[in-house]
């Protein structure tokens, strides 16, 4: 098969405009596409198809699909390259076309950005159907024509540090349990030399006094891990690193504040925060960027027993400060408060934390973009302008001291889990909470509550789970590993 994308026509005559790909291969028909479009009704608008079949001996199956604009660039109101998103879009729409054709192989057009092109081809094939006997026939991207390969292969790890955090994240909660999981990075780290993977088991985090962590642990049969990632991809293995922490609820069902039955089954992803930076670093390795990072999840249950934490119980976390449990369906910020005081030993540059921490994200923003607290607006703009690129978009978010007197407010304890003034600002009083375990000044927490599942709202995703915003995590670093250069 062959996906060609064309462009919308800027003159009412409605003639096809062909990338240089689509002209190529028209005149290599002698026009016979230019031909046929024009005869198929009016111009393809954006992400709108037409197949033909029988045109090139070599290609069976050509799918034609619209690209939108021409020269399609940044787009302010959107903040997002809206060339990049027309092009994965499109190309992804073609692939699956081709796919339902069940042919195995799929040649694509770069569409002008081969990197984009290829994101559109790996995100839009995935799908998880691990535990199906009967699936989707699988589908082999490749570029079409070769001028572009680099920045097609760059666009292919992309894209499956993306889906590796999908797959993680869609999983069901008995196939990735902590263990399970710290096991899965493991194994697609093992090729890298300069990439060293603990597996910390209970003993050690204890010895750690990560009470608040083990707090939430302990209501589980499944015992918790800590998993830590050394990334030494930098030019001096002692440069100060960028250190990712990602909260790793592998299944949250609220424990003692047990969440309503109804999608409960989607908390197998409460591990998003874990799945999407673990995926960022295995995908840096695979770049080869050349910085350092740290990767650090807490990986646990959240779950209803005779040993779980219960309401109003006070635990105590890494750096000595004591929390008033209040909600025990509050237990992300738990896991990160002790991550965050541990990030601290290693003189990171920046601190990112990724977690699916709260409904209230959801509500504020939706599935539009990932909320952004940080103290650092150095690390704002690296995170904003990384996001413009990838589309996987970043809104920042307030961090005010209006939020933080509503968790530090607490009768029993230092701070409470949740802010006095219940559902007000749910995100807002979390954040304010996390900044509690946080000393450094470039610290950004990432809320991807919003972001954790595709139903259509991006086109270029199936529906699941939707492992972003992993790209922009990688982008983020690949940014900062080129201010390390110059």
């Amino acid at each position: 098969g062959l996906v060609l994308g064309v462009y919308s026509s800027e003159k009412d005559d409605g003639a096809a405009q062909f990338t240089s790909a689509g002209d190529a291969f028209d005149r290599l028909v002698s026009g016979k596409l230019r031909a046929l479009l024009s005869l198929c009704g009016p111009p393809l608008k954006k992400g709108k198809t037409r197949i033909f079949h029988g045109l090139h001996q070599d290609f069976p199956s050509v799918v034609v699909v619209g690209l939108g604009k021409k020269n399609a660039g940044i787009n302010e109101q959107e903040n997002w390259n809206e060339g990049k998103e027309n092009i994965r879009t499109a190309v992804a729409v073609g692939c699956r076309q081709i796919q339902d054709l069940e042919i195995p192989c799929v040649e694509v057009d770069p569409c002008g950005d081969a990197q984009a092109a290829a994101e559109g081809a790996v995100l839009g094939l995935h799908e998880y159907n691990e535990l199906k006997q009967k699936k989707k026939p699988v589908v082999t991207p490749q570029l079409h024509g070769s001028a572009e390969s680099q920045a097609w292969q760059k666009g292919v790890i992309y894209a499956e540090g993306q889906n590796l955090a999908r797959y993680l994240m869609e999983a069901p909660a008995n196939y990735i349990t902590p263990i399970k999981f710290a096991e899965h990075i493991e194994q697609k780290l093992r090729t890298f030399s300069n990439v060293k993977v603990h597996i910390r088991p209970e003993s050690w985090i204890t010895t750690q006094e990560m009470g608040a962590f083990l707090s939430v642990a302990k209501g589980s049969a499944e015992p918790p891990i800590f998993l830590e990632i050394h990334y030494l991809g930098g030019a001096n293995t002692d440069d100060s690193p960028l250190v990712f922490v990602g909260k790793g609820v592998t299944f949250d069902s609220g424990g003692i504040s047990l969440k309503p039955s109804s999608g409960m089954d989607a908390m197998r992803a409460d591990m998003g925060g874990a799945a999407t930076v673990c995926s960022a670093i295995v995908t840096a390795a695979a770049l080869n960027l050349p910085l350092n990072i740290i990767g650090l999840a807490p990986l646990c249950e959240n779950m209803p027993s005779g040993k779980a934490n219960k309401p109003g119980d006070v635990v105590r976390a890494k750096n000595g400060k004591t929390i008033q449990v209040d909600n025990t369906d509050a237990e992300g910020r738990l896991l990160l408060a002790d991550a965050l005081c541990y990030a601290h030993n290693f003189n990171a540059r920046a601190i990112v934390n990724a977690a699916t921490l709260t409904g209230a994200m959801d509500v504020a923003l939706g599935s539009a973009a990932t909320g952004v607290f940080t103290n650092s607006s150095w690390l704002w703009t690296h995170l904003y302008e990384a996001s413009i690129l990838t589309g996987d978009r970043v809104w920042r978010m307030p961090l005010f001291e209006h939020y933080t007197k509503q968790v530090t407010d607490c009768p029993l304890a230092d701070v409470s889990n949740i802010g006095k003034y219940s559902r007000a600002g749910g995100a807002c009083t979390a954040a304010a909470f996390l900044k509690e375990f946080v000393t450094a000044s470039h610290w950004a927490h990432l809320d991807i509550a919003g972001v954790m599942s595709n139903k259509d709202e991006v086109p270029y995703l199936r529906k699941g789970m939707a492992g972003r915003p992993t790209r922009t995590l990688v982008e983020f670093a690949a940014r900062l590993s080129q201010d390390t250069h110059n």
